[in-house]
């Protein structure tokens, strides 16, 4: 029952963070994109995930949503933050190589991105 408030504050949260929130480019234009963003993204992850039934993954999704409020605020800017993949991942596409690959691009995602693995 404790998650189901965690999960229902956390989203509360967010919509409270898209009704007060301010561009850093002091464009209104620019704010109202933003504010439709945060809640466009809340509602998709959100329904996206309501399925969910493992307590350390909904934990995880969590700390996914806390750390990107804390990033959105932090750097004024609501959208995610571009990945940049260590150089030595991609070398090949050949063999052993290309499991080590795939598991190397999977350590290397952030946190606050992990929610987008299944959209491309």
């Amino acid at each position: 029952m404790s998650l189901r408030k965690e999960v229902l504050g956390l989203y509360r949260k967010l919509f409270r963070l898209s009704y007060s929130w301010e561009s850093s480019l002091g464009n209104p234009g620019a704010t109202d994109e933003e504010k439709r963003y945060i809640r466009d993204e809340t509602r998709k992850l959100f329904k996206k995930n309501k399925e969910l039934s493992d307590e350390s993954l909904i934990r995880e999704h969590l700390k996914e949503g806390e750390t990107r409020i804390e990033l959105a605020m932090h750097y004024q800017n609501p959208y995610p933050r571009p990945v940049h993949l260590p150089q030595h991942v991609l070398h090949s596409k050949a063999g052993k190589r290309l499991k080590a690959q795939q598991r190397k691009l999977q350590q290397s995602k952030p946190i606050y991105i992990k929610s987008y693995e299944d959209e491309s």
